[in-house]
């Protein structure tokens, strides 16, 4: 007898049971399936990356690269100097007396002669008119003594006076001609202070800030002065050369009489003014093994200021035909300087040099390269030699296509 299941039956419905278990089963080898492909696609990726990079010491390395020249080299001193004017002038007064006008402007530009002040000339034409009339006076006494001589030599040829008295008369004479000589130099001195009332420039150039006011009572020799008178035009550069340099230069000196000199700013970034030295100084200084030089400049744009702190280049000789190399192409080693030289093959090749003299940017290899030899200037932090290397600037358009791929 068959029994059926009733509605209210406790066994749950197979369909649904299989339904959901398929749909986990699903889930899961969707889930393996992207994963795979996301693993997949990082091994690639790193495999591009290390195909297009290489490890450091298996693909090549780009460098920046320059050729060695032959040329010439100028041998340059670069010291510190400072700006001295060749004449300095304190403005004072030779006589004493109150400031009656002050002709000049602070600043201003002056001519030798030039009128900078005027003192009180009053109570020196009172004197000078006082040793004038002292000076008539005593040449109207010499003229008369001259003309008693006179009568007395005649009269002593007569024998009408005596030896004694015509002695005297004649003595009397010359006295007065020493009274009236010194009456004349009193009125000459006289008028000299008058000039010395007028204080004029000394020298062409430029005259500072003023230091006395008109009104003042002024003494001659006073310290300070009325204000301070600079010759800008020419100017000096004054620096000092190490005893060891000295062979050199004053060897040069004697060839060829003078050496061309520039002055650049402190930073010796901006050129200021040429010129040229023709002296040393007459001795070293002991006390820091150098000797002085001076450089004389024309200072037509007055760009070189008194006191002024300038590095002084000064062109002793010029190496002709001599080998150049970049200065950063020099590496140090334990042997010494060396460079990276890049072969036909675009491996490198360490080699020894001889440095010589340097401006900065470029140094004369005595030894060890020749012209054409094509050297690392960038790129020798993990260079080694027979590393092989690229360079990027003798293709640029690949250069660009893998800057744009990465």
């Amino acid at each position: 007898m068959d029994h059926k299941p009733t509605a209210s039956g406790s066994a749950p419905p197979a369909r649904p049971r299989r339904r959901w278990l398929w749909i986990i089963i699903l889930l899961l080898v969707s889930g393996l399936i992207i994963l795979s492909l996301l693993l997949h696609g990082s091994r690639q990726g790193a495999v591009r990356h290390h195909a297009r990079n290489g490890a450091p010491g298996d693909m090549p390395q780009p460098v920046a690269v320059q050729s060695v020249t032959k040329g010439d080299m100028p041998v340059v001193l670069t010291e510190l100097g400072t700006v001295i004017p060749i004449t300095t002038v304190t403005v004072q007064t030779r006589i004493d007396g109150y400031l009656m006008d002050v002709l000049f402007t602070e600043g201003q530009h002056v001519k030798k002669g030039d009128l900078l002040a005027l003192i009180d000339t009053r109570p020196y034409e009172v004197q000078l008119e006082q040793y004038e009339g002292q000076l008539r006076q005593d040449q109207a006494k010499l003229d008369q003594a001259r003309r008693d001589n006179a009568r007395y030599q005649r009269l002593i040829r007569q024998d009408s006076v005596s030896a004694m008295t015509a002695q005297d008369q004649e003595y009397t004479v010359h006295q007065l001609e020493g009274t009236v000589k010194s009456d004349q130099a009193l009125v000459d001195n006289q008028k000299l202070q008058l000039v010395y009332c007028h204080v004029t420039a000394a020298v062409d150039g430029r005259i500072g800030i003023r230091a006395v006011d008109k009104g003042n009572y002024i003494t001659a020799g006073q310290t300070s002065g009325l204000a301070t008178l600079t010759q800008m035009q020419p100017i000096s550069v004054i620096f000092t050369l190490p005893q060891d340099q000295l062979d050199q230069v004053a060897s040069r000196l004697r060839e060829v009489g003078t050496l061309p000199v520039s002055a650049w700013n402190s930073s010796n970034s901006v050129r200021l003014a040429d010129g040229s030295v023709s002296a040393l100084d007459s001795q070293i200084d002991t006390s820091t093994g150098t000797v002085r030089i001076r450089a004389i400049f024309p200072n037509e744009d007055e760009r070189l200021f008194p006191n002024q702190f300038v590095n002084a280049r000064l062109l002793v000789n010029t190496q002709h035909n001599v080998v150049i190399v970049p200065s950063n192409a020099l590496q140090t080693g334990p042997k010494g300087q060396f460079v990276y030289v890049v072969k036909s093959d675009n491996t490198v090749e360490a080699r020894d040099v001889k440095p010589g003299i340097t401006d900065g940017q470029r140094t004369v290899v005595e030894s060890g390269l020749s012209a054409g030899d094509r050297v690392v200037t960038d790129g020798t932090d993990h260079l080694r030699a027979g590393a092989k290397v690229t360079i990027p600037a003798d293709s640029p358009q690949h250069a660009d296509e893998a800057g744009h791929a990465q």
